[in-house]
């Protein structure tokens, strides 16, 4: 089993910046793909950004250039480096994993879709106010 646990949510002003922490216990051999996904209020979970472990990343278009993320192998960290921010970027953020990195047809791209990962965390609130 991997528990997940995320930190660093809060309230921000739009341009604002924010970053998330995920940290990983348990089997963390099973975490080679983590990610983080979210879910505003009457909409289904989005994939944001995710990782694998070679650091391979795949992005969500609405976050490309405003959104980083990296993972500290040795901590078995996440962290999400949210800049610019915009109030769609309203949600409940969630840390993910997987012992299975999901890639596109092409080969070259993480999958974004919430149904590849297994391992979640209870979730960080983050609201932007314009």
């Amino acid at each position: 089993q991997v528990q997940l646990v995320e930190s660093g949510g809060g309230s921000v002003q739009t341009g604002g910046s924010l970053r998330l922490t995920c940290a990983a216990s348990g089997d963390t051999d099973n975490t080679d793909c983590r990610g983080w996904f979210r879910q505003a209020p009457g909409k289904e979970r989005e994939g944001v950004a995710v990782i694998d472990s070679d650091g391979g990343t795949n992005y969500a278009d609405s976050v490309k250039g405003r959104f980083t993320t990296i993972r500290d192998n040795a901590e078995n960290t996440l962290y999400l480096q949210m800049n610019s921010m915009k109030p769609e970027d309203t949600a409940l953020y969630y840390c993910a994993a997987d012992p299975s990195p999901v890639y596109d047809g092409v080969g070259t791209d993480v999958s974004l879709d919430a149904s590849d990962f297994g391992y979640w965390g209870q979730g960080t609130q983050v609201t932007v106010s314009s």
